[in-house]
């Protein structure tokens, strides 16, 4: 076995470091997974690298099974399908109903759908060398989109000037393991291992400058969150007022208004030596309401 021969000391220490390297990969996003899982929310968090990085070891894993010399690529990418697929499973718990439909389209339509037919095509339309050959290519092109699935996340970057969802550790562990791999995959002189290797090289690259430009920028809020917020505020709340009305022998309702308009005085006959009479025998008669009864009231 190539990936294990005594006749390749060299490339089988380089396997061995681009396991433990990309390993710490597949581990750099838990710092963001564990504050989805605290948060209960996905924050606008892309779920589409992981899809893709969990396809790739998928396909990588086929691949060596076949060449049957590649011991160390089943090891790593066997442990990435483990790694990518708890954190697919987080995004799905605590994602929006639309990014959930999304993830789990592109699930079906790549993880299930698309390697599908590559794993009945290779089977039944190749066979021996010519199958392994035709599998590296497909390796190759599913691997350089695993390292361009970033790009979403650079996109971000750029738009929001924020580099919290691209951790530093995340993009200089991408940057070591593609040299590491890169001469790997030289020493065994496996080209579908090298080449999409150099890609992702320049693309760690690429990260790794961006988090040095934008890591102490100022967050730039995106227009519509902004326009959201500014029909907020011209939303303006009237507060509540409790008008209170009374009916002569009813308890007094409270009715909530937002409109309090000024009470109209009644005018009241003239005082007088009379008037007092008559009000007092009318209040001890029930007819007429007085201090302290039930009145209406704003």
């Amino acid at each position: 076995m190539a990936g294990l021969s005594l006749q390749h000391p060299l490339a089988f220490s380089f396997g061995i470091l681009g396991n433990i390297i990309s390993f710490m990969t597949y581990l750099a996003p838990l710092p963001t997974f564990y504050r989805i899982y605290k948060s209960k929310s996905t924050e606008g968090f892309q779920s589409v690298p992981y899809v893709v990085s969990l396809f790739s070891a998928m396909l990588w894993i086929y691949y060596a099974l076949l060449k049957s010399d590649e011991c160390l690529l089943i090891t790593i990418n066997s442990a990435g399908c483990v790694i990518e697929t708890l954190y697919i499973v987080i995004y799905l718990a605590y994602a929006p109903k639309k990014a959930k439909l999304f993830t789990a389209k592109i699930l079906l339509l790549l993880n299930v759908g698309v390697f599908g037919l590559i794993l009945l095509l290779t089977l039944l339309l190749s066979a021996g060398q010519h199958r392994v050959i035709i599998l590296g290519w497909v390796c190759v092109g599913f691997s350089v989109s695993v390292f361009v699935a970033p790009l979403s996340i650079i996109r971000q970057v750029v738009r929001t000037r924020s580099v919290e969802f691209m951790p530093f550790s995340l993009s200089l562990s991408l940057t070591v393991s593609a040299v590491v791999w890169f001469l790997y995959g030289l020493l065994i002189k496996d080209k579908y291992v090298a080449l999409p290797n150099v890609l992702g090289f320049i693309f760690g690259v690429i990260q790794m400058g961006l988090y040095a430009i934008y890591r102490n920028a100022t967050p730039r809020v995106p227009a519509k969150e902004v326009a959201d917020d500014d029909k907020e505020d011209m939303v303006v709340k009237v507060p509540e007022h409790v008008v209170t009305i009374a009916k002569l022998g009813e308890p007094a309702v409270e009715l909530k208004t937002h409109e309090v308009r000024p009470a109209m005085a009644t005018p009241t006959a003239d005082a007088g030596p009379e008037n007092d009479k008559a009000v007092a025998n009318k209040q001890e008669n029930g007819t007429v309401p007085g201090k302290g009864s039930n009145t209406d009231q704003v």
